[in-house]
């Protein structure tokens, strides 16, 4: 079962820090956003493809983590070809396609404590407006970073039960004990997190 979505390596993604590759992939993003020929997003989509690959992490792994955010991205695409032109629908997949590459690469590569202390730092402006709680912020992308691999591999148990029962896999079937599984550990997590002060409201 993975623990973390971070990949231990010494690439060069590795030794940036984390507010630099945040940057990088915000304006990355912007970038796409201007381009709408399919040779370039198509290039982009290599080389973000590359990047991710640089981290260490293997091709079938690598797939393997983000095969729930590409059959997301496949279905609107369908659905774009119903709603747009075949070349818009491509363009927009293209888009999504690259710019998820380099977030999984700045996410194999950084560490969920360097997240949670850059967001901190970022979010340090708003806390003195008065507009929330800097480490609150930290803190819960943390959690999410730290429990999106742990739902992901609780959804391949319940998976593999269901088999193992020859009982159809349907997400219909799964969505209800993932959802409550997941709910109880949020409960016992903020039980945690209030009974130690961690969070100052």
């Amino acid at each position: 079962m993975l623990t973390s979505l971070h990949v231990e390596g010494t690439s060069l993604l590795h030794r940036i820090p984390v507010k630099p590759k945040l940057l990088g992939l915000t304006a990355f993003g912007l970038v796409l956003y201007f381009i709408d020929q399919p040779i370039m997003l198509g290039a982009a989509l290599v080389l973000t493809a590359l990047l991710y690959l640089s981290t260490g992490i293997g091709v079938s792994e690598g797939l393997r983590r983000l095969r729930p955010v590409l059959f997301t991205i496949a279905f609107l695409a369908a659905v774009n070809l119903l709603l747009l032109t075949p070349l818009e629908a491509l363009v927009t997949t293209l888009r999504l396609v690259a710019i998820l590459f380099v977030a999984a690469a700045v996410t194999a590569s950084t560490t969920i404590a360097a997240f949670m202390a850059a967001i901190t730092d970022l979010a340090r402006p708003l806390e003195r407006l008065g507009l929330l709680k800097a480490a609150d912020l930290g803190l819960a992308l943390g959690l999410v970073l730290r429990f999106v691999p742990e739902i992901a591999a609780r959804y391949e148990a319940l998976k593999e039960a269901h088999a193992a029962r020859g009982i159809p896999i349907k997400l219909s079937r799964m969505l209800g004990p993932l959802i409550i599984s997941t709910l109880k550990d949020a409960d016992r997590i903020a039980e945690a997190i209030d009974a130690r002060g961690i969070r100052s409201h």
